[in-house]
């Protein structure tokens, strides 16, 4: 019997999980409010932060999966990337457990465990997991990705954005409309009682590769110009807006995924990340993985998003490919 504490830290979520035997057992999240009225994360709030929620974060999950640190084998945390100030919180924070109770350290890459996401069970065991080998669209504010994976812990990234992700898209073009921080959850409720009545550009990228600064730019040039026409243009269409860009970061999405399968033969295909979380994108992978005959993979919603579930379930392979690490790991803000 394995049992793992997680620390996730890497942005505004505090957020802490046990896993046992690759089931988890608690999953706390503790998000920032703060940085609402700053329009976007302010790193050195999020450091802060982090330090006075991680204990609390910690002492709930332990409570919560009915464990004691004591009984915990082995501490994981978020080692990149991310702001590196709030990695450094909880990278030092698991070093402490580690050293307090002579336990191994592991080092999780975020996104790896955004991918891995799609392999946590239930506790009554009935949730569908995805076979290997499998395609994973991994998108969130800092990354776009398609994954290609052949186990736990092999992972090759077969196509990645250019320039801008899709959630940071999404978050740019609600700032445009005057939207509040975070404004992608915004987009997703508006759209939903609007319809797709504008058109806009989809970036004609070789390969598998994405690109998203066109879009955002094209966006802000129709905005403006039909504001020119007409000033009350975006509240009086707001909706219509919303499910008309929406559309299109969608559309960009999966279009680069359905091609992603018909070159590697994969049908077994997941999403993952935090954009993941919203409901056009969920809807149109569905819909898509019907036609194109997929078995298609979604991780429940508080696994979307940034959350130590996924940091737990990946330590939990490490663990068991016993690859830990000595104190001297430090945290990186890089991707790679």
């Amino acid at each position: 019997m394995v049992t793992l504490l997680a620390i996730e830290s890497s942005c505004d979520e505090t957020a802490a999980s046990v896993c046992r035997d690759g089931i988890i057992l608690s999953n706390i999240v503790s998000t920032q409010k703060i940085h609402e009225k700053y329009g976007g994360v302010v790193p050195e709030l999020a450091s802060r932060a982090h330090l006075q929620a991680i204990i609390p974060v910690v002492n709930e999950a332990v409570i919560a999966a009915g464990v004691e640190l004591k009984d915990i084998d082995a501490f994981a945390f978020t080692q990149s990337p991310g702001l590196i100030g709030a990695l450094l919180v909880g990278t030092e924070f698991a070093k402490s457990l580690a050293l307090a109770f002579d336990k191994p350290l592991i080092a999780v890459h975020h996104m790896q465990a955004h991918v891995l996401a799609n392999l946590i069970q239930s506790q009554s065991g009935e949730t569908r997991i995805p076979s290997f080998p499998f395609l994973c669209l991994t998108v969130s504010g800092g990354h776009t990705q398609i994954v290609l994976c052949e186990s736990p812990l092999q992972q090759k990234i077969i196509g990645q954005t250019l320039d801008d992700a899709a959630g940071e898209a999404f978050d740019k073009s609600a700032k445009i409309l005057g939207l509040p921080y975070p404004g992608g959850p915004l987009i997703d409720k508006y759209a939903k009682q609007g319809i797709v009545k504008y058109t806009f550009p989809e970036p004609r990228i070789p390969g598998l590769n994405f690109s998203f600064s066109g879009l955002k730019t094209a966006f802000l040039y129709f905005t403006r110009d039909e504001k020119i026409k007409n000033e009350h243009f975006v509240e009086e269409n707001l909706a219509d807006i919303c499910a008309s860009i929406q559309s299109r970061i969608v559309s960009i999405l999966l279009n680069k995924l359905k091609m992603a399968s018909e070159q590697t033969g994969i049908t077994e295909i997941c999403i993952a990340g935090g954009v993941s979380a919203n409901s056009g994108l969920r809807s149109s992978f569905e819909q898509m993985g019907k036609k194109e005959g997929w078995n298609t993979y979604i991780p429940k919603f508080e696994y979307c998003t940034d959350n130590a579930a996924m940091i737990a379930i990946t330590a939990y392979y490490k663990y068991l490919d016993s690859r830990f690490e000595d104190y001297s790991v430090v945290p990186s803000a890089r991707t790679a």
